[in-house]
């Protein structure tokens, strides 16, 4: 029972969200950093090098993509921006994941939740990681040995 000013509790527990099409994308294994390029570290500050990301959104263009994935050390899932030439592998995914929907219920990018939507843009932003990583260091030469996405998988 409520008092007057509390609202009653609801009578059916809240719907689970709708599975939908998003964009999947792993990080790359090594990414080049520090001056010139010349550093290398494994995956990114949050997640390892290999994880699995949901894309949900964009930022900055289409620089930085919105992701939800398990950071490194930890179970559970976390929201994050993430530079475009920090992943890899774009691919269309049907996503039943209820923490994932729940996380990205408010943004369906794609204006829809078709298929074809996800399958379009997905070798876009495959080509647009490549563009980014490979323009971000244009002028200096890669370190030996180089463990960089576009070293270790040359016909990607």
């Amino acid at each position: 029972m409520s008092t007057p000013t509390e609202p009653d509790e609801p009578d059916e527990p809240p719907q689970p969200p709708e599975p939908c099409w998003m964009l999947v994308a792993n990080v790359v294994e090594w990414r080049r950093c520090g001056e010139g390029g010349q550093g290398q570290r494994p995956g990114t500050k949050t997640f390892k090098g290999g994880a699995k990301l949901y894309v949900y959104g964009f930022a900055d263009g289409r620089d930085v993509c919105k992701v939800v994935g398990r950071p490194r050390n930890s179970p559970r899932y976390v929201e994050a921006h993430v530079h475009t030439r920090h992943l890899h592998t774009f691919r269309p995914k049907f996503v039943r994941s209820p923490v994932v929907l729940r996380t990205t219920e408010w943004s369906h990018f794609w204006g829809s939740t078709a298929e074809a939507d996800a399958a379009q843009a997905a070798p876009f932003m495959d080509r647009h990681a490549r563009a980014l990583r490979s323009e971000r260091w244009l002028d200096w030469h890669h370190p030996q040995p180089c463990l960089c996405h576009e070293c270790l998988n040359p016909g990607r």
